[in-house]
Parts: structure tokens; C-alpha cells; sequence
């Protein structure tokens, strides 16, 4: 029976196999710079911002338009469904109309009379009584209109906003990178703590295991107790169990990482950097420098914001200038429906048709003094905004001085604690050659390898505090 499902077998374990070499070929290796520049191509918020960016040029190009020539054209069909109920004055040729035109019509010659009721289907020469409408039954009607904004103080300004704000999302684009630079940054940077912990965490184990692996046989000798062999699994059992408690947390921040970089959970990555490349990449720090507010775009976005306030003053500064615009009209149209018609039966249309053109001027003279509440709360605003400055260049002030201070610290305690890695090594190295030579105990082998650990977590530590605060120097002078 499992012959004959063997070749089935065979095939899904193939494909299984080539499923996790696929998996691992796809995990991508990416140091702290792939990092930062994946999530420069691909976070929301920088895509946002872009978006942002697109939307300020076309408001540019929607002010801009308002001040262009504006043309327009359109048409328009009327038609009376009760000729009787047309909205005219009726003229009666008989003493029964409003207005008796018998008197007129005797002035008129007969050539004359018979034009009339050419025009007016012969209404003159059949019932006296009968009236006649000056309004016609159809009318199409076109209207082709041209605009021109000659003068305007707020359109004016308007384009100095637009202008300005274009520029503001400039400076809030560049904000969204930085701000997306240093979360990166600051996930980055605890993933690798953890993974160089990881591996001091190995290193550990696998000397445990070597050692365990001598006792095992100098206890089989007879020259070892089976409590030593005990107290080594016991150690070698607890650093595995903190290492698979430190894995899921890796993973924990690792899947932070991604969200911060904009990257699908699902992917997967392994990180290439170490903390002492690290160290070595950022190179010196700059300690004697004052902080360089113009560097950080978030002061530049404020200043600009600044600017913002000020064309707001200055666009409720002069209510009074005036609005001046010049127009241009053509209005043909068509109207039929008088009651005449020609040889072949149909109504006759009449074309007309009229052009005007015009300037009007709007000058602005009292509004109840909402342009006076509009200009104070503008001032209000820009006050606003320089108070935010300054308090703005405080708190970067005391940002770079906070990073320089953390930096002196870290780099004292990375000094101490290499002594400290120095010294618990020797520790380790002395009580391994007093076991292997039978004076010493695997208490005291124990002992010796968790105080080695310990001052290597502390050096990995101090190393990692330094390196923040290196990254924190940098941020605070805005390179």
C-alpha cells in the first residue's frame, strides 16, 4: 500500500523542501540604511506627503486660474404651452381689445395691411376683435460670456499663499522623512541589541555544552560527581530558555520594525548590522557645536508657518481695495411662433442678436467690521507662532545638550564595563583550567560563566546606550 503512494510522498517532500529553501532565499538582508531607505519609498506617511505635495501644485495652478480669462457659453430653449397664456400686454384690433387699434389701422395703406398679415397671418383682415402678442411661442437663445479679473488685492496675495504653501508641504515632506528616519532608526537599533545578546547567548551555551560534554566522561571515570553534571544541565536548561524568550521578543520588535518601515508583516528579514559597526559607522561626535535650528525641518516648517500668518495679516490689512473686472457678452437668438408663416406652411423664425461689453468696480466700504476681526485674529495667530518659536528653539537646545550628557555617561560606562568583560573572562579561563586539573568545582565553573555573562549584557548594553546617543547628537544638530 505505501508503495504505491511512495512516488506521491516522495513528490510533496520535494516540494516542501523547496518551500523552505524558498522561504529562506526570500528573507532579505538589510542593514540599518536598507532599512531607512525601504521605509523612505514605502511608509504611508511619506506617500501621504507626497500625495500633499501633488495636491499644493495644483492648488497653485486652481489660485492661478482665477485670475486667467474665464470664458463660458450656453444655450436656452423657451416655449409657451397656452399662446394665450403668453406673460405680454395683448393689443385688440377691435373695441373689445385693452387697447382698440381701429383708428391706427385706417392710417395704413392697403400694400401696408397686407405686409401686416403676411407677418401676422393675416390677423388684420379677419375677426376685428382678435388680438395679437408681441412675445413669441419659441425662443432659442445662446449666451457666449468672457470674464477678465483685471485687478483684485486678495487674488493678489492669494498667489503668494499658494506659493508659500507649496513650500510649507515642501518642509512638511521633509519633517515626514526625518520623522520616519528616526523611528526606523529607533527600532532598528533594540532589534540589534537583542540579536547581539542572541549571540553572546549562544557563545554561552555552546561552551556550556562542551564542557558538559568533559564532565560527562570525567564523571563516567569516576573523577566527577553526577551533581556537577547536574549543575551544568541545570545552567545550559536556563540560558536555552531565556534565548527562546529573547527569540519571540527579537521577533516581537523585528515585526515592530517592519510596521515602522511600511514593509508587510509577513516578510521576512534578518539584520546584517552589529553594534560595534555601528559604533564604528557614525564615526565621532560632534560635542563643541551649538544646536543649528536652520538644519531641522521642523523649525523651517515653523518659520514658514510664520510666513503663512504674516500674508493673512496683510490680506486683512486693506479691505478697501477695490475689485476691478471687464466682461464681454454676445447673446444671439432665434424666436418664431408669431402666428406668420411661409409659402411652405412652416412658422417663420426671426434671428437677433446682441454684444455688450463693461467694467465693473467693487469697492468695499463697511462690512460690519468683520475685516477688523479677521486682521486681529490673524495678528493673534502670528503671536502665536513666535511664541511657539521660541519655545521650539528651547526644547532643541536642551535636546542636544540631553544627547551629549547621555553620551559622556554611556561612554564611561562602555569603559568600565570592557574592564569588567576583561576581568570576569579571566575569572572564567582560570576556574576552567582549576576544573580540568580537579582543584575547582562545577559551582564555581557556574558561577564564573553567569558573572561573564552578566558583564558582557552590561558592555552590550553600554555599547547600545552609547550608540543611541550618538544617533541622538546627530539628530539634534540635524545631520
Amino acid at each position: 500500500m505505501l508503495k504505491r503512494y511512495a512516488p506521491l510522498l516522495t513528490l510533496a517532500t520535494l516540494l516542501f523542501l523547496g518551500s523552505m529553501q524558498s522561504n529562506a532565499q526570500n528573507s532579505q538582508a538589510m542593514s540599518l540604511n536598507d532599512c531607512i531607505q525601504y521605509a523612505l519609498e514605502n511608509h504611508p506617511d511619506i506617500k501621504v506627503a507626497q500625495l500633499q505635495l501633488k495636491d499644493a501644485d495644483w492648488r497653485v495652478k486652481e489660485n492661478l486660474a482665477t485670475g486667467l480669462p474665464q470664458l463660458s457659453a450656453g444655450a436656452t430653449y423657451t416655449g409657451f404651452l397656452q399662446r394665450g397664456g403668453l406673460p405680454s400686454s395683448a393689443l385688440g384690433f377691435g373695441s373689445s381689445g385693452p387697447v382698440d387699434l381701429s383708428p391706427i389701422l385706417t392710417s395704413f395703406s392697403a400694400s401696408q395691411v397686407n405686409e401686416l398679415n403676411t407677418v401676422f397671418g393675416g390677423l388684420f383682415a379677419s375677426d376685428p376683435d382678435s388680438k395679437i402678442f408681441f412675445n413669441s411661442v419659441h425662443s432659442v437663445a445662446g449666451n457666449v460670456s468672457y470674464n477678465q479679473l483685471i485687478f483684485n488685492n486678495s487674488y493678489l496675495i492669494g498667489l503668494r499663499v499658494a506659493k508659500y504653501y507649496r513650500q510649507y508641504v515642501d518642509f512638511q515632506l521633509a519633517v515626514a522623512r526625518q520623522n520616519v528616519r528616526n523611528k526606523v532608526t529607533d527600532a532598528y537599533l533594540p532589534a540589534l541589541l537583542l540579536s547581539d545578546n542572541l549571540g553572546i547567548l549562544d557563545k554561552n551555551i555552546s561552551n556550556l555544552e562542551k564542557l558538559l560534554t568533559d564532565t560527562k566522561a570525567i564523571n563516567r571515570a569516576g573523577f566527577a560527581e553526577q551533581l556537577d553534571v547536574d549543575r551544568l544541565e541545570l545552567s545550559i536548561a536556563t540560558l536555552r530558555s531565556e534565548r527562546g524568550n529573547l527569540a519571540r521578543q527579537q521577533e516581537i520588535i523585528v515585526n515592530a520594525l517592519k510596521l515602522n518601515m511600511g514593509m508587510p508583516i509577513g516578510e521576512a528579514i534578518n539584520l546584517t548590522d552589529n553594534t560595534n559597526a555601528l559604533l564604528a559607522a557614525t564615526g565621532t561626535v560632534d560635542m563643541e557645536s551649538p544646536a543649528n535650528f536652520m538644519a531641522r525641518p521642523e523649525y523651517l516648517l515653523l518659520l514658514k508657518g510664520r510666513e503663512l500668518s504674516g500674508l493673512q495679516v496683510d490680506l486683512f490689512r486693506k479691505p478697501w481695495m477695490p475689485t476691478v473686472a471687464g466682461f464681454v457678452q454676445w447673446q444671439p437668438s432665434f424666436q418664431g411662433g408669431f402666428g406668420a408663416s411661409d409659402s411652405e406652411g412652416f412658422d417663420k423664425w426671426y434671428y437677433i442678436s446682441s454684444a455688450v461689453a463693461g467694467l465693473s468696480v467693487s469697492i468695499p466700504i463697511y462690512d460690519g467690521g468683520g475685516s477688523k476681526a479677521k486682521r486681529e485674529r490673524a495678528i493673534i495667530s502670528a503671536q502665536t507662532v513666535d511664541i511657539q518659536r521660541g519655545m521650539l528653539e528651547n526644547a532643541l537646545t536642551l535636546e542636544l545638550d540631553a544627547a551629549r550628557k547621555q553620551y559622556l555617561n554611556a561612554q564611561e560606562r562602555v569603559s568600565n564595563q570592557e574592564k569588567n568583560v576583561a576581568l570576569a573572562q579571566r575569572i572564567y579561563d582560570t576556574t576552567q583550567t582549576k576544573y580540568r586539573a580537579g582543584v575547582g568545582s562545577s559551582f564555581e565553573i557556574t558561577q564564573a560563566e553567569s558573572g561573564l555573562y552578566s558583564a558582557q549584557q552590561g558592555l552590550l548594553q553600554a555599547q547600545y546606550d552609547l550608540l543611541t546617543a550618538k544617533v541622538a547628537i546627530r539628530k539634534a544638530l540635524g545631520q
